[in-house]
């Protein structure tokens, strides 16, 4: 079926919500029409001028990338500059583009844990700097027959998971009363007339980030015209974001032998190493893209490396001063896998929902050039 690009951007918030994009950063919409319909998605690390060149040769629709296209506020558009004749080319073209960053480094099922289950780490869990998923109690009353299809419909939109459990609520019997005014038009009771009605009070957890679609599903499924709820900000804790990942390999290896196979799993020509290249590594920390902020962090938490991108000399003296081996395998071979994880993302999706989109991953290539 036909689909436009809010409802894929909807999609992609589902899972990778810009609500947890860092706040420095720019995600979501980046140019384009939302209302647009689609039916070719280019999907790109960077929003470069190669990757808008085969966007307009594919004759794209949309173009999600990793990195955003506008990063600071646009003062001017001077066509005589590649940044601004960028733009003009996309809206010429009637080309949307959409960027998932650190949203999407940062989310349960995002970049990193992509790169950990690529690297073949075992016990992955989220590492780096401590956020949590902001939760919503979700109250509502139910007339006693459709308690069920309610609890339901918005424990399978998203609501309800705790922990490894999923279709938590609860639910206490009431009573109910209302009375219809002109114009109502009730789904119990007469207009003018008091009613009481057998009614659940009927509680759930809901994620940020899925509050829309589960009070839609809500909407869809009870039963009244005018629906008595209320979302309650919690302080407890969701699920743990960070934008990194730690794991341990199956039995150790050498940081030479761990570098290798950095190198080989990623299909890089080459990456960099700072250590002793025949001390034992085990426990593994990354961060995708510029994770040299984190040598301290992982120093002092025992890992034997870290593996993350863009080191720079003093970054990695300071590796050498507080005893962390490191694997730079650049920004863009840490990162250049948000294409493949993004276009099955999209191609799945598209599936389960019967969407008429093509996907077309397009990697790009690393700016630097070895010789």
């Amino acid at each position: 079926m036909p689909v436009t690009a809010s409802q894929i951007f909807a999609c992609l918030e589902e899972f990778f919500s810009g609500k947890i994009a860092e706040d420095w950063d720019n995600v979501g919409l980046q140019v384009g029409d939302p209302t647009k319909e689609v039916g070719r998605v280019l999907v790109a690390l960077d929003p470069d001028p190669e990757t808008v060149k085969i966007g307009i040769e594919k004759e794209v629709d949309l173009i999600v990338t990793h990195h955003p296209l506008i990063f600071r506020p646009v003062k001017r558009l001077d066509f005589s500059q590649p940044a601004a004749l960028l733009l003009r080319k996309l809206i010429k073209n009637e080309i949307t583009v959409y960027s998932l960053h650190t949203n999407l480094d940062a989310a349960p099922y995002g970049l990193n844990q992509y790169l950990a289950e690529k690297l073949g780490l075992n016990r992955i869990k989220p590492w780096g700097t401590n956020r949590f998923e902001i939760l919503y109690k979700l109250v509502v009353y139910v007339p006693r027959d459709h308690v069920e299809n309610v609890r339901k419909a918005i424990c399978t939109s998203g609501a309800g998971h705790t922990g490894n459990y999923s279709d938590c609520s609860f639910r206490v019997a009431g009573t109910g009363t209302f009375k219809p005014l002109p114009g109502a038009k009730p789904y119990l009771g007469e207009v003018g007339k008091v009613s009481e009605v057998d009614e659940y009070r009927l509680e759930t957890v809901v994620p940020e980030n899925r509050i829309y679609r589960v009070l839609d599903a809500l909407h869809r499924a009870h039963p009244y015209e005018e629906i008595a709820y209320d979302l309650i900000r919690l302080s407890n804790r969701g699920t743990k974001l960070s934008p990194g990942r730690q794991g341990e390999l199956a039995r150790p290896v050498s940081l030479g032998q761990f570098a290798v196979e950095v190198k080989n799993r990623l299909r890089l020509p080459q990456v960099a190493v700072v250590g002793r290249i025949d001390s034992q590594v085990k426990k593994v920390a990354l961060v995708s893209g510029s994770g040299a902020s984190f040598l301290g962090q992982a120093a002092s938490q025992g890992f034997d490396v870290l593996l993350t991108g863009d080191i720079k000399y003093h970054d990695a003296r300071e590796a050498q001063l507080l005893g962390i081996n490191l694997v730079d395998a650049g920004h863009y071979g840490t990162e250049c896998l948000a294409v493949e994880l993004l276009a099955r993302f999209l191609t799945e999706k598209s599936e389960e929902r019967g969407w008429d989109i093509e996907v077309i991953p397009f990697e790009g290539s690393s700016p630097f050039i070895f010789v």
